[in-house]
C-alpha cells in the first residue's frame, strides 16, 4: 500500500504489506508454501544474489507470506523494515548477529524473561559475548555499565513477568549520548500499546507467537529496524560499515542506508544462521494482527479489573500492575504505553513458595502453560519453570520471586476469571 502513512493503526492492521494476489486475485494472503523461486533468467538470477535487485530466491531468506508480515509489523512499529525469524529468541540472536563480535557486551535490564537472562548470561558466552544486568531504573548505573566493548543496551517495553514499564525516553537519551543503539523487546506491549521507535530506541524485536498472534498456534520472531542509526559513525559497527567479503566488499550502510541492518539480516543473517519463519507461521500471525487492537483493547480492560480486584483481596500481598494507582511505575502508562498497561503482571500470595504451586494445580478457567499473550487467561509460577534456570537473586531481581504468580490475562468475561482465581486462592491459602 503506496498510502499506508496516511492510514489509522486500526486500517494499518488489516491492510498494510498486503494487496489481493494477483494470479488468482485472493484476498486474503496465501500461504506461498515453497522453496524456491524461478528465475526469470540468468540475469535476473545474478542480480539478486548481488543484492542488486529485491526479489525471492530461497524460502530461508525471503518468502512472499513472511514478506507481507514483515511489512505489516513493520508499518505498525513506524520502521523501515523488518526480518522475520523463526521465534523470539531468534529475533534477539539476529538483533545482536550484525552488532556484536568475540569480546563484546551487551548492557540488559534485569527485568527479562527468565529465557533471556539465560540467552544473554550462559549462551551467548560461546560466541564470546557477554552481557552487563543492570537494574534500568538506575540511569546512572546504566551509563556506567558502558564501556568500550559494549554494542548494543537492550531491555523490554513491558517487562515479563511483573509488568514493569521501562522510561525508554531516558534510557535512548543514553544510548545516543554513547552512539549505541538501544535494542527493545516490545512483545509484552506491542506497537498497539508502546511504539519503542517513538521514544528513541533503534531496534525492536516481538516474539510473534505472544499477542500478535494471540491464538497460541504457531511461534515466531521479528527484527524491526527504525532505520535511524548511523552504523558507519562510530566506526564499532564494521559488519555494516566496513566491507563485506561474501559480497565482493559491498559496505551495507553505504549500499542500502537506512535499510543497512535489515538487508544484513536477511542476506548474512537468514543466509548463514537459517533461524527462517515459516509461511504457515506468518499467515497465522497475519491472521491475528487483524484484531490486535480490539484484543489488547480487552485484553487491557480484563487486566484493570482483575489486579484491582487482587489488590483488595486479603489473601494476597502484592500486585505488580503499573496500570494500577499504587504501582511505582503508574506515571509511565500515559508516556510510554497511552493504550494501557498490558495484561501481564505477577502477585505475590501470602502463603509463599507451596501456596504458589497449590494455585496454579487449582484453577479451573486460567491455563497453567508456559506462553503469555493468548486470547487465553494464562498463570504460571515463574520461579519453578521460566525462571528456574537463574539464581534467587536473578529471580527476585527480575520480579519472579519464589512467593510470585504471573498471569496473563485474556479476553474472556472478566467476572468468570475472577471467580475461577477466588476459589483457587480460597485452595491455596486453606
Amino acid at each position: 500500500m503506496s498510502d499506508t502513512p496516511k492510514h489509522g493503526f486500526d486500517t494499518l492492521q488489516i491492510h498494510a504489506g498486503a494487496a489481493p494476489d494477483p494470479a488468482t486475485g485472493a484476498r486474503q494472503t496465501p500461504i506461498y508454501q515453497s522453496t524456491a523461486y524461478v528465475f526469470r533468467d540468468a540475469d535476473h538470477a545474478a542480480a539478486l544474489f548481488n543484492l542488486q535487485e529485491v526479489g525471492y530466491i530461497y524460502s530461508r531468506l525471503t518468502n512472499p507470506t513472511v514478506a507481507v508480515l514483515q511489512e505489516r509489523v513493520a508499518t505498525l512499529e513506524g520502521g523501515v523494515g523488518a526480518v522475520g525469524c523463526s521465534s523470539g529468541h531468534a529475533a534477539q540472536i539476529m538483533a545482536l548477529f550484525p552488532l556484536m563480535a568475540p569480546g563484546c557486551n551487551v548492557v540488559a535490564s534485569t527485568r527479562l524473561y527468565g529465557g533471556t537472562v539465560t540467552q544473554l548470561s550462559k549462551t551467548i558466552e560461546r560466541f564470546g559475548w557477554s552481557a552487563k544486568f543492570v537494574d534500568f531504573d538506575d540511569l546512572d548505573a546504566v551509563r556506567a555499565a558502558v564501556d568500550d566493548n559494549t554494542r548494543a543496551i537492550f531491555c523490554e517495553s513491558i517487562a515479563n513477568p511483573g509488568g514493569y514499564i521501562t522510561d525508554l525516553d531516558a534510557i535512548a537519551a543514553i544510548a545516543n549520548d554513547v552512539q549505541l543503539p538501544l535494542i527493545v523487546d516490545n512483545t509484552t506491549a506491542t506497537p498497539f500499546l508502546c511504539r519503542p521507535f517513538e521514544h528513541g530506541a533503534h531496534i525492536v524485536v516481538h516474539s510473534t507467537t505472544k499477542y500478535l498472534t494471540g491464538n497460541g498456534t504457531v511461534t515466531g520472531g521479528m527484527v524491526v529496524d527504525s532505520g535511524t542509526f548511523d552504523w558507519a559513525a562510530s566506526g564499532k559497527f564494521p559488519a555494516l560499515s566496513e566491507p563485506e567479503p561474501a559480497y565482493h566488499g559491498l559496505k551495507f550502510q553505504e549500499t542500502f542506508g537506512p535499510l543497512a541492518f535489515t538487508f544484513y539480516g536477511i542476506a548474512v543473517g537468514l543466509r548463514d544462521l537459517g533461524m527462517t519463519m515459516n509461511p504457515q507461521a506468518a499467515h497465522y500471525t497475519l491472521m491475528g494482527i487483524e484484531t490486535l487492537s480490539l484484543r489488547m483493547q480487552r485484553h487491557v480492560e480484563n487486566a484493570i479489573r482483575i489486579a484491582s480486584w487482587l489488590e483488595n483481596d486479603p489473601r494476597v500481598e502484592t500486585v505488580t500492575y503499573a496500570g494500577l494507582p499504587s504501582s511505582p511505575y503508574h506515571d509511565r502508562v500515559a508516556r510510554i504505553c497511552p493504550h494501557g498497561a498490558g495484561a501481564l503482571f505477577t502477585f505475590a500470595i501470602k502463603g509463599g513458595y507451596e501456596s504458589c504451586v497449590k494455585l496454579v494445580d487449582n484453577v479451573k478457567l486460567f491455563s497453567h502453560v508456559a506462553n503469555l499473550g493468548d486470547a487465553r487467561s494464562l498463570i504460571i509460577h515463574s520461579a519453578s519453570t521460566t525462571h528456574r534456570q537463574l539464581t534467587p537473586e536473578q529471580q527476585i531481581a527480575a520480579g519472579a520471586g519464589p512467593n510470585v504468580v504471573r498471569l496473563s490475562i485474556g479476553i474472556e468475561d472478566a467476572d468468570d476469571l475472577i471467580a475461577d482465581l477466588d476459589q483457587a486462592l480460597a485452595a491455596a491459602t486453606a
